[in-house]
C-alpha cells in the first residue's frame, strides 16, 4: 500500500481541496526538505520531547480557561508535534503517520466491543473495566504499572498508579484508611525532619504527596487539578498583593534591578488577607 499522505512538496496548501490535515502533513515535510528550514530539519526525537510537553500544557491551560480560541490554536500547534514526530519515524523508515492514525483506529475498534462487536456496557463503569479488561489481555506478558509513562506530572502519574492497582484490589477498603495513611506519613515526615536526615525527608515527603494522592482519589477528586486551582488561586491573590505594593510605593522596592523584600512581611500578608477577603 503506498503512503495515503505521499503529497508532492511543491503541491500549494490551498490546493488540496479543503483536505487540510494532508496540508499539515506537505508542509511538515517541505520544511524538512533539503532546501526548507535549518532549525527543523536540526530536529530528532529527543529535541521535540519539551515541544510536545509545552503544547499539551497549552491544551490543558485553554480547556482550563474555557477559550475556544486558545484551545483551536493549541490543538494545531500539539497536532503539529504529531505530524513532526511520524514524518521523523517515516524518514528512518520505522513507522508513519499513515501507521498512527491505523494503529489508534484498530484500537479503538478492538476496545469498544460494545459499539462494533457483541459486547454489551450499561454505564461508563463497565466501559473502563472492559476497556481494562481487553488491554490486560493485549500485554498480558507486561507488569501492571508498564504503559504508565513515567514522564507523566507527578501527582498524575501517582494517581494512575493507585487507579490501576485498585481495580486489582490493593486499596484501602475505605476513606479512612486513606486518611490514617496520611497521618502515618506525616508522623514518618516529622520524625525525618527532627533527624535532620535531608535523604530521609524528600523520601518520607515523597510518601506524603502520594498519601494525598490517594486520600484525594478516595474522596473522587483528581489531586492534580486540586494542586492546578491551588496554584491558580495563588497567582491571583499574589497578583492582588504585587498590585496594592505599586500603589502604595509605586514599585517593588528593588536593589541593583532585582525586587527586594523591602515591603514588611505584615503589609504583604495584609494584601494577601484582602485578596482572599474579595474572593480572589
Amino acid at each position: 500500500m503506498g503512503d495515503p499522505f505521499d503529497i508532492p512538496d511543491a503541491l500549494p496548501l490551498d490546493a488540496q481541496g479543503g483536505q487540510t490535515f494532508p496540508a499539515l502533513v506537505a508542509l511538515m515535510r517541505r520544511l524538512l526538505a533539503p532546501d526548507g528550514c535549518p532549525w527543523d530539519r536540526e530536529q530528532d526525537f529527543a529535541s521535540l520531547r519539551q515541544y510536545v510537553l509545552e503544547e499539551a500544557c497549552e491544551v490543558i491551560d485553554a480547556i482550563d480557561e474555557d477559550d475556544r480560541a486558545a484551545l483551536r490554536e493549541e490543538l494545531g500547534d500539539l497536532a503539529l508535534q504529531v505530524v513532526f514526530l511520524s514524518e521523523l519515524a517515516r524518514r528512518e523508515g520505522t513507522f508513519g503517520l499513515d501507521d498512527v492514525i491505523r494503529e489508534v483506529v484498530e484500537k479503538l475498534v478492538r476496545r469498544h466491543p460494545h459499539v462494533f462487536g457483541d459486547g454489551t456496557a450499561d454505564d461508563s463503569v463497565e466501559v473502563l473495566r472492559s476497556w481494562e479488561a481487553i488491554k490486560a489481555r493485549e500485554k498480558r506478558a507486561r507488569p501492571l504499572l508498564d504503559n504508565i509513562p513515567r514522564s507523566l506530572p507527578a501527582l498524575l502519574g501517582a494517581q494512575k498508579m493507585s487507579d490501576r492497582v485498585a481495580r486489582v484490589g490493593f486499596d484501602w477498603p475505605d476513606v479512612a484508611g486513606s486518611r490514617g495513611k496520611v497521618s502515618e506519613e506525616l508522623e514518618e515526615l516529622d520524625e525525618a525532619v527532627a533527624a535532620g536526615d535531608r535523604a530521609a525527608i524528600e523520601h518520607e515527603l515523597g510518601d506524603l504527596f502520594f498519601a494525598l494522592v490517594n486520600f484525594a482519589r478516595h474522596h473522587g477528586l483528581d489531586a492534580e487539578q486540586a494542586l492546578r486551582k491551588s496554584n491558580d488561586r495563588f497567582r491571583r491573590r499574589f497578583d492582588h498583593v504585587e498590585r496594592k505594593v505599586r500603589v502604595a510605593h509605586g514599585d517593588w522596592p528593588r536593589r541593583e534591578g532585582k525586587p527586594t523584600t523591602g515591603v514588611p512581611l505584615e503589609e504583604l500578608e495584609g494584601y494577601w488577607q484582602d485578596a482572599k477577603r474579595n474572593g480572589l
